[in-house]
Order: C-alpha cells, then sequence, then structure tokens
C-alpha cells in the first residue's frame, strides 16, 4: 500500500470515529423523549410494543461503524474509537454540569428549571449507559473477530449480525436495568422497554448488513484488499 493510500485510510478512519463519538454523545442527549416506532398497536409484557427512545436512533449507527472498523482496520482501531467515544461521554457530562452551575438570565430564553428537565438525568443516564455500553462494544468486538477467525474471514453477514445480537441484547438489559434503578424510568416500563428495544435493535442489525457489505467492497476494491485483510494504520505516520 503507497503512502498516498495509508494517508487516505487514516483520513477515512478519523472520519469514521468523528461519526461514531457524535452519535455516541448525541444519543444520550436526547434519550428522554420517546415515541412508538412500528405502526401496528402490538402489546409485550403489557407495553406497546416499540415504544422506544429517540436516543436509539442514533445508537445502531455506532455498531455498524466499530463493525466496519473492526473489518477493515481490525480490532485494535476498534477498541481505541470505543475508549474515544466513552471519554467524549464523560467530557460532554462535564460541560453539562458547567452549563447547570450558571444561573440563567430572567429573560434567558431558556430558564433554569427547563434546561435542568431536559438534562438534569443526564448524568446518571450517561453513566448507566457507558457502563452497559463499555461492555456491550468490547463483547460486540470480541465476537466480531471470534467469528471473523474461525470463517476465516468469509461470511460477513454471520459475524456482523450475531456479534451485534448478543452486544445489543446485553447493552439493552443493563442499560434499561440501571436506568430504572437510578429511577430515571419507571419499572413499570421494565420489560416491555426490554423487549421494544432489543427487537428493534435486532432489526436494525438486519437491515444495516447490505450497508456493511457495501463498506467493506468499497475498501476492498478502492485498497486492494484480500478477504480478511486489514489495514494497518500503526505503520503509517501523517
Amino acid at each position: 500500500m503507497t503512502v498516498a493510500d495509508k494517508k487516505l485510510a487514516a483520513k477515512i478512519y478519523l472520519y469514521l470515529a468523528a461519526l461514531f463519538i457524535t452519535s455516541l454523545v448525541v444519543s444520550n442527549l436526547i434519550f428522554q423523549k420517546f415515541f412508538y416506532w412500528y405502526p401496528f398497536e402490538m402489546e409485550v409484557f403489557g407495553e406497546r410494543l416499540f415504544k422506544l427512545s429517540v436516543g436509539l436512533l442514533p445508537y445502531p449507527l455506532t455498531f455498524l461503524i466499530t463493525d466496519a472498523i473492526s473489518e477493515i482496520y481490525g480490532k485494535k482501531k476498534a477498541n481505541q474509537v470505543v475508549i474515544a467515544g466513552i471519554f467524549a461521554s464523560f467530557f460532554s457530562l462535564g460541560i453539562i454540569y458547567v452549563s447547570q452551575s450558571v444561573p440563567a438570565l430572567d429573560n434567558s430564553p431558556i430558564n433554569d428549571e427547563t434546561f435542568s428537565k431536559v438534562f438534569g438525568n443526564t448524568s446518571l443516564a450517561v453513566f448507566a449507559s457507558m457502563l452497559s455500553y463499555l461492555f456491550a462494544q468490547f463483547i460486540d468486538i470480541q465476537l466480531y473477530h471470534f467469528w471473523k477467525k474461525l470463517t476465516k474471514g468469509k461470511h460477513l453477514w454471520l459475524r456482523n449480525n450475531f456479534s451485534t445480537f448478543a452486544s445489543q441484547f446485553v447493552d439493552t438489559f443493563s442499560v434499561i436495568t440501571l436506568l430504572c434503578v437510578f429511577e430515571i424510568l419507571p419499572w413499570d416500563l421494565y420489560l416491555g422497554l426490554i423487549a421494544s428495544g432489543f427487537i428493534f435493535k435486532v432489526l436494525v442489525a438486519f437491515l444495516d448488513t447490505p450497508f456493511l457489505y457495501l463498506i467493506v467492497y468499497v475498501f476492498r476494491k478502492r485498497f486492494k484488499l484480500k478477504v480478511g485483510e486489514e489495514i494497518n494504520l500503526d505503520t503509517y505516520s501523517a
């Protein structure tokens, strides 16, 4: 691979990392708004199915990106992006904390009460989300490379879906549990939210598989990569 190719690959990695971190941070900031995603009235555990937080909308993108980075750049680079995302989330908490401590003007369009109502639970929510997310993403990356090694780089659909299914269940179960323990969400929504969140994420995992194939195809064609071959950015220095 030429120096120009590695420079381009490093730039793309940076953009993928930026998309990942943005999706993660935003999902933690907007989680308090809920909506019904599915048009039919179906119930599970007494709750209407697909009652979802808007925070789930950008969240599946993070798993698509880590799978793409795992496939193209390897496990080490995928783990680095996850750690960077966690750092960015906690840094955003610091900004929110400072913003809450500054009193609003009397004529401020957003007063202290409204600001606290929107962002007041963010600290606990991000803490709960990060604990579950940390386990889920590392599980996803580990399982992804387990299946990649087992299949010798073939059957991309298998490692994309099987790794995501397991990690998304861990993420959904743990984050809903912690949010209920911290009394951010009521316990009467517990089972319904877990079922809705997990089913939604499984469906999205199926839907994003063609996009992962497209991303991998474009990378392999542009950088002339063999099946299972990864780009080693550690040997490149800008």
